[in-house]
């Protein structure tokens, strides 16, 4: 049995089938681990949930901010947007069942045994792995219920955004989604900063990388995987921190990491010569 984490898909189902025949993927002996976002932007959305739910047992996900996202267009919350390539998914006869499957999957994954933590987004410094699972439970509990359209109604804004034992409420999940779906920067007290999405190098001081903190989850002996920030390419992250969205969507790769032995995998975007174009396009001098 072999454990394959993989970043997030965003609808792009050929680049994961293609990385998963890479290893001679088997859901009836392995384990496949996937950061969230398997929805939005790419080409698939529709096909990508019919075939992880299709897994079953084999697999162990987390939501990302665009699989929420999606529960809330279903919902009738928010917009469906051009962009997010989602129509087919939700006029499709089999939408209700997958909607109602997608919305009763975690938000965080820990195995004790393999001393392996998975949020979306990350882990926010502030919390251990005791309030990690107390907050994701929260959450999970609230998405699986019948009150959860007043939960994604809710769940837009970016405050609170530091954490507090005494938060209660909608207050107390809206902070622990963005921890765990949208978070990237931190100030250095460990309060999320929920505006900046500049590269590590272009950020104003004093603000940093969540994983740039010190970790209580990691100071308890776990690794963590995340996926969500697709422009880290997979580098600049401490050892024991594993970023695996590397822009698929976006015409760049999806990335899979064997977790036994720390081998990483790749696939190329079915969509690099799009993008190229696109870019060639862009660059070209107007006519006059």
């Amino acid at each position: 049995m072999s454990t394959y984490l993989v970043g997030d898909i965003h609808g792009c189902l050929d680049e994961l089938k293609a990385l998963l025949a890479q290893v001679d993927f088997n859901p009836q002996h392995d384990c496949l681990w996937l950061t969230g976002d398997l929805v939005a932007r790419g080409p698939d959305s529709l096909e990508v949930l019919r075939f992880v739910s299709g897994l079953g047992d084999a697999v162990r996900m987390v939501l990302g901010n665009h699989d929420l996202h999606l529960l809330a267009i279903y919902a009738g919350i928010t917009p469906n947007k051009t962009k997010d390539r989602l129509t087919p998914l939700l006029e499709a006869d089999d939408a209700d069942t997958l909607i109602n499957w997608l919305r009763r999957q975690p938000v965080l994954q820990v195995d004790d045994e393999l001393k392996l933590v998975m949020g979306h987004a990350g882990i926010t410094p502030q919390w251990n792995i005791e309030t990690a699972k107390v907050c994701a439970r929260e959450v999970e509990a609230i998405l699986s219920s019948d009150s959860y359209p007043l939960f994604l109604d809710a769940m837009y804004g970016d405050m609170p955004n530091n954490w507090s034992e005494e938060l209660s409420g909608l207050a107390r999940l809206r902070f622990s989604t963005n921890a765990l779906t949208r978070m990237r920067y931190c100030f250095p007290n460990g309060q999320l900063d929920m505006i900046c999405k500049d590269s590590p190098e272009d950020a104003p001081r004093p603000l940093k990388p969540w994983f740039d903190l010190p970790s209580q989850v990691m100071q308890e002996g776990y690794s963590i995987i995340f996926g969500h920030w697709a422009s880290l390419e997979g580098k600049g992250t401490p050892e024991g921190v594993y970023g695996l969205d590397t822009g698929c969507c976006w015409g760049e790769e999806m990335t899979m990491l064997r977790w036994e032995d720390k081998t990483f995998f790749t696939q190329p975007s079915n969509r690099r010569k799009e993008k190229e174009k696109e870019k060639e396009q862009l660059r070209a001098p107007k006519a006059s």
